[in-house]
């Protein structure tokens, strides 16, 4: 085979087995600077994808993807693995609306089995998938591939004792890089830190192995013998291994950026009848120096500049930002606010609170469930958790909020950040579960503030008030301030906001009066930019749409509502959650239920929504400015029938 120097000459991994170790090398840089150059354009997840590049080569030319599975937890370090499995061709498109998925995607390649975007799954999946080709005797291995960061979460721990207990011959590939989306804290990380000590035992084991290998097969009571002398031998040097207690043979730790390595154990590994744990050891942002020395910054990343790793920002206040300064603000005053997260303070804000008030925040590794049921307990002691969650990632804790915070009554606060539509990571990260998920657990309050002066009457009126409540925003910019973002917080009421606020031509406060038609728009809070540019649409168009904005999706004061709704002749209901269960479909009700007939809704489908930039995704779910213009012009048009 001739000397390979593009990644553009790699089809698919049958293209690796020949390659010699300097053509490998020259791959593993070709790929690293494919993914730099396309993340950097695009955005995307940076330092754990540079981590695995030889990994992720030699898992290809020892393995035989698709027969053997490869599933990778989260899946967001599954670049190399797309660009190895003949996507090359289609990388440049990756996070884009129509492109490649920044995770693994079966409708994309046979070599992808799970649609995964959320963490610690991966060791449950292919034990599932084991144990079916099993019972249909079919062939070939199975490896999940699992970050130390996943591991931290229940289901991993609860997958690595059922795998131990049915004995199949699953391979976890154990990546340690100490750190998931934040640095890795807790036990799990430390005892990781501690088995990297124990090469001796690996060392020893080897040459027993290389030595049995050479030895002519004496019968089954020789192979038994050996098998206890080996697990005397780890006893000596590799004392209270936890994967061993599960029943799993351990190998590692193994330098992860070492390609020809980690084929021979792989090679060993392979041949393997029982469930085995392979420990490898890598290094976030390998060969990029910028995300090597702050690999945090570079985990989930927008667009930025290669030279130095700049990264693009915000032209004005995110959502994000503005909760960072407000708890901050507000645990300054009352010494009984904590904060919780599940390994990720910087992408919800708490960076500042964690360095100002260290023994008031908690990282509990990612693990949502614990993060929830933590929570209500230090509720009951006398504080004030403030959980700090992105919208998808709370659905793995709807049960802990029914059961350990809501059924108990407690005073706590859940912060959903990147609620709604979120750009670029797709169906696995969208946030438009949480109103259908949570609204119907009784005395939950679900606030959805409009700006970052409304989050913060939001936060404080949460503080003072002793329910559970759950405050869900975008990952976006805050809107411009309004005078009627400073009303007070009444509970159940939102904001009235008239079209006259709205105009920006010379259109009179008479020509308004004189519409007969009037429409009244309704949105949950992180709607509101799309709201105001349809609403000043349709008055250039000579029509006319007020705006109510639900502060509160749940409670709602159903008789102050009725109220506004009497003067309006249609109604448009639009809410950046699934529109089935949704709260659209309780106002949408209660209009009914007083003869309000005119009620167009508009919400996500019963469907799960691609890739995209936020306006993208919007406009998929029809509800972009000009998808909200349309359905208040419509409403109209209907409304002028009826008046015939």
């Amino acid at each position: 085979m001739g000397f390979i120097i593009l990644l553009s000459d790699i089809n698919s991994p049958q293209d690796l087995l020949n390659l010699t170790q300097k053509e490998i090398k020259v791959l593993a840089k070709d790929i690293r600077k494919t993914i730099i150059n396309v993340v950097g354009n695009n955005g995307g997840h940076l330092a754990s994808n540079l981590g695995v590049v030889e990994l992720t080569i030699a898992l290809h030319r020892v393995f035989n993807s698709p027969e053997d599975a490869l599933i990778f937890d989260v899946s967001h370090q599954c670049y190399t693995h797309k660009l190895l499995t003949g996507r090359y061709k289609e990388f440049s498109s990756l996070r884009k609306k129509n492109g490649i998925s920044g995770f693994t995607k079966p409708s994309e390649s046979p070599h992808d089995y799970f649609f995964n975007g959320h963490s610690s799954t991966s060791i449950s999946s292919a034990l599932g998938l084991l144990t079916a080709r099993d019972l249909d005797k079919k062939d070939g291995k199975v490896i999940a591939v699992i970050g130390d960061g996943a591991l931290t979460g229940g289901m991993a721990f609860e997958a690595l004792s059922h795998a131990g207990q049915l004995s199949k011959n699953l391979i976890v590939v154990l990546n340690d890089n100490q750190m998931s989306i934040d640095h890795n804290t807790g036990s799990v990380s430390r005892y990781l830190s501690r088995l990297t000590t124990t090469s001796r035992y690996q060392s020893i084991r080897y040459k027993i192995d290389k030595a049995i290998d050479k030895i002519p097969y004496l019968g089954s009571h020789l192979e038994k013998f050996i098998f206890r002398f080996k697990r005397a031998v780890k006893g000596l040097f590799l004392t209270n291994n936890l994967f061993v207690d599960l029943g799993f043979e351990y190998v590692g730790p193994l330098d992860g950026h070492n390609e020809a390595a980690l084929e021979n154990v792989f090679k060993r590994v392979r041949k393997l009848p029982r469930p085995v744990v392979v420990h490898v050891v890598t290094k976030k942002g390998k060969g990029y120096s910028p995300a090597e020395d702050k690999p945090e910054l570079f985990h989930g990343v927008g667009p930025f500049l290669i030279s130095d790793g700049t990264v693009e920002k915000y032209d004005s206040l995110s959502f994000t930002e503005a909760f960072s300064n407000i708890i901050v603000e507000e645990a300054e005053k009352n010494k009984d606010i904590v904060a919780i997260t599940a390994a990720m303070s910087k992408g919800t804000g708490l960076s500042s609170f964690s360095h100002k008030f260290p023994n008031r925040f908690f990282d509990v590794g990612i693990a949502e469930e614990h993060a929830v049921t933590f929570a209500g307990g230090l509720s009951k002691g006398g504080k004030i958790p403030v959980v700090c969650i992105y919208s998808t990632f709370i659905q793995r804790a709807v049960d802990q909020m029914i059961h350990d915070i809501a059924l108990q009554n407690l005073h706590a606060i859940f912060i959903l950040d990147r609620a709604g539509a979120v750009s670029d990571d797709g169906p696995t990260h969208q946030g438009v579960f949480d109103i259908a998920l949570f609204k119907t657990i009784p005395s939950l309050v679900l606030m959805s503030p409009v700006s970052s002066n409304d989050l913060k009457l939001c936060f404080k009126w949460a503080l003072e008030n002793k329910s559970s409540v759950v405050i869900r925003y975008p990952k976006a910019s805050c809107p411009t301030e309004l005078p009627v973002f400073s009303e007070p917080v009444v509970p159940g009421r939102g904001l009235f906001i008239p079209c006259s606020d709205f105009v920006i031509e010379n259109i009179t406060e008479e020509q308004l009066k004189k519409q007969k038609n009037k429409i009244l728009l309704v949105i949950t809070g992180s709607l509101y930019s799309q709201a105001q540019q349809a609403i000043r649409s349709v008055l250039l168009k000579n029509g006319y749409a007020d705006l109510y904005i639900l502060r509160f999706i749940k409670p709602l004061d159903e008789e102050y509502l009725l109220e506004i709704a009497k003067n309006y002749t249609g109604f448009v209901l639009a809410e950046d959650g699934m529109s089935e269960g949704g709260i659209c479909e309780n106002i949408e009700n209660i209009l009914l239920k007083n003869k309000h007939k005119n009620i167009k809704k508009c919400g996500f489908a019963d469907r799960f929504y691609p890739q995209g930039k936020r306006e993208e995704v919007l406009q998929d779910a029809g509800l972009s400015a000009a998808d909200l213009e349309k359905e208040i012009i419509e409403c109209a048009a209907s409304s002028s029938q009826k008046n015939r």
